[in-house]
């Protein structure tokens, strides 16, 4: 019976022990945070990623209760930033503030400095841009079958599509349509987004894949005319514009996405914690009504929804290189 007792006291102690850990840890979870909390963005200052991370920061960092600091690492499509988060150390105060590179770069390059889904704990998706076909507006193609009769295979002339870059999200889209429509558009590539539109707008190349977020003041202004938009469903910015999908292409879909993540092996409590936090962040009118004049859905996904998303994505754009025959090294 002794022997007994003594097995439940240390049993109980034990116990007791665990609840003072847990305690512990609890505690440090709702001290959480205690300093300013920096927000990697994996592109240059002035592009949509940059302009999102400084609308949402001065919100996000009322609901944390400390600064949030917007800290740009651009370069390599997103990577160059990504390997300075992943290297990061796990407390919650390092984020990431990332795009749909996240999701190609895997596709794209045999050697990265980190492993995309192992690297970083998905916090929260913030918003979806649906790419949007433009044209030169005196250019001949009105409809999306009109692109497909003049870009078949074997046609007397190509046609040209304008990218920011050889695997940037402009350059997939338009393999993508390529693949799915089984057409030949030829690719030419720009350093940059800003001087592919421009080429665009003035008819040295007629045909883009563009952000609705960088293209439709263009549009609006009567410098590019829309064709359709690449989100499955119609967008509230042009509800009259038909989608690449209804108009001849089933299955079509291209967004440009933002996106938070954070070092693996963050706290799933401060994970948690941030993700909710931006979600709240996205409710606000004021930045909702921001975001919609970009074209921009604001969704603000919990962290398993991200995850999902982002393999999704992954498993996709990985599908379209290796058809499109299109790695980088």
């Amino acid at each position: 019976m002794t022997h007994l007792l003594n097995r439940l006291a240390r049993r109980g102690a034990m116990l007791a022990a665990a609840g003072l850990l847990a305690g512990a840890a609890g505690a440090a979870s709702a001290a959480y945070p205690e300093r300013a909390v920096t927000l990697v963005v994996t592109y240059p200052p002035g592009g949509t990623v940059d302009v999102v991370a400084r609308l949402i920061g001065p919100k996000l960092a009322a609901e944390l209760g400390q600064p949030v600091v917007i800290e740009n690492r651009g370069g390599a499509g997103g990577m160059i930033g990504g390997a300075v988060v992943a290297k990061a150390q796990p407390d919650g105060y390092t984020l990431m503030l990332d795009a749909s590179n996240h999701a190609q770069n895997p596709a794209l390059h045999s050697r990265m400095q980190f492993d995309t889904l192992t690297a970083f704990a998905p916090v929260s998706l913030l918003l979806r841009v649906p790419n949007v076909l433009v044209v030169t507006p005196s250019y001949e193609v009105k409809t999306v079958a009109d692109l497909i009769k003049l870009g078949q295979p074997g046609a007397k002339d190509h046609v040209y599509f304008a990218s920011a870059g050889p695997g940037s999200a402009q350059h997939l889209a338009g393999e993508l349509f390529n693949l799915l429509a089984k057409t030949e558009l030829q690719h030419v590539a720009y350093k940059g987004g800003g001087p592919a539109m421009i080429d665009v707008m003035s008819g040295q190349v007629p045909v883009m894949f563009a952000s609705m977020g960088s293209a439709w003041q263009h549009v609006k202004n009567g410098k590019l005319r829309a064709v359709a938009v690449g989100g499955l469903e119609r967008s509230k910015a042009a509800p009259d514009l038909p989608t690449i999908a209804e108009s001849g292409v089933p299955g079509y879909e291209t967004y440009e996405w933002n996106a938070v993540f954070a070092p693996a092996g963050t706290p799933p409590a401060i994970v948690d914690q941030v993700s909710q936090a931006l979600a709240k962040v996205l409710k606000d009118p004021a930045i909702a009504e921001q975001l919609a004049g970009i074209g921009a859905e604001p969704i603000g996904s919990t962290p398993a929804e991200l995850d999902t998303f982002r393999r999704a994505e992954i498993d996709k754009w990985q599908r379209v290189v290796k058809e499109a025959d299109l790695r980088l090294d």
